[in-house]
């Protein structure tokens, strides 16, 4: 059974529904992450980033945001920006704690430093310090420029990690839903979106590559789960559930956004929705929303062209 769709707008022949993103305020970290070489930069960065990709049932929501020169790092040493997000600074502390000291700590020649700064004191996240009794007691404290760094003794030299940490309140679940003919057609649609969404900065993209297959609604039949399978985007089950999908659509591949604020996510929505679209093979565009239940930030679609 098909439910009616709201007004359809247009861009390069595909169809874009005038329907919204709904998203919610979260709270942010930003850690640069360094090394003697980019691969094992890149290689910490994913490691921490694993296991992170909705706060559904993860500790955090984390990906990378960006590639550093090493004019841009506090080291002078290639580098990788990773966004991490948490429901309260609390639980993004202790999150943290444990990624960097599982995950970039026992990475050869890393070291980790805070990426947001003029953060009020009790906005602050306490990671350097709270994995320095790893050293055994041999670790020790340096400052520089009123920042602190700890020097934790390894066995390739010293891991340094910054003390403190700064957070921000920005902005998670912005999101695009691709509709295509077939799985082959949309994932490369959806691929050209993640491209053009990472050629900005202040977004990170949590799932796998950056694209969900498994795109989820809120609660479930089974009273234990707080989310399961969008029945009504899901191809295989057209004609057993009331679906939104359109005539010849056999695939669908959402993409969410988290940010550091508002404008960062509606910008990444803007190109990402552009570059799917230029794609054959999409019939449909659209985005997830809650009736504005769920969160106070709105992306609607039509502002986006």
């Amino acid at each position: 059974m098909t439910v009616p769709q709201p007004q359809t707008l247009q861009l390069n022949g595909v169809e874009i529904v005038d329907t919204f993103a709904e998203a919610f305020p979260i709270k942010a970290a930003r850690l640069i992450i360094t090394a003697d070489s980019v691969r094992w930069a890149n290689t910490a960065a994913t490691v921490m980033c694993g296991n992170a990709t909705s706060v559904i049932a993860c500790d955090v929501e984390a990906a990378i945001e960006r590639q550093l020169a090493i004019d841009e790092t506090p080291d002078g040493r290639p580098g990788v920006s990773v966004l991490v997000f948490g429901f309260s600074v609390d639980g993004l502390g202790k999150a943290l704690q444990s990624r960097v000291g599982q995950c970039i700590l026992t990475c050869p020649t890393t070291a980790c430093y805070n990426g947001i700064f003029d953060c009020p004191k009790e906005k602050q996240i306490r990671i350097g310090g709270g994995i320095r009794y790893f050293g055994d007691g041999f670790q020790v404290a340096k400052k520089f420029d009123n920042r602190r760094y700890w020097r934790i003794p390894t066995m390739d030299g010293e891991f340094v990690c910054e003390d403190y940490f700064g957070t921000i309140t920005g902005v998670a679940g912005g999101n695009l839903l691709f509709c295509g003919t077939n799985s082959s057609v949309t994932l490369r649609a959806a691929e050209a979106a993640v491209d053009a969404i990472g050629t900005g900065t202040d977004v990170a993209l949590p799932f796998p590559g950056g694209i969900v297959r498994s795109g989820s609604k809120v609660g479930s039949r089974y009273p234990k789960l707080k989310a399961s399978t969008n029945d009504a985007y899901c191809p295989t089950l057209r004609g057993l559930t009331q679906t939104e999908l359109p005539d010849q659509c056999h695939a669908v591949y959402e993409i969410v956004i988290d940010g550091l604020s508002f404008d960062a996510v509606q910008s990444a929505m803007k190109r990402g929705l552009h570059a799917a679209a230029g794609c054959p093979g999409i019939l449909r565009i659209t985005a997830g929303n809650y009736g504005g239940k769920l969160g106070k930030h709105h992306f609607h679609l039509k502002d986006l062209l």
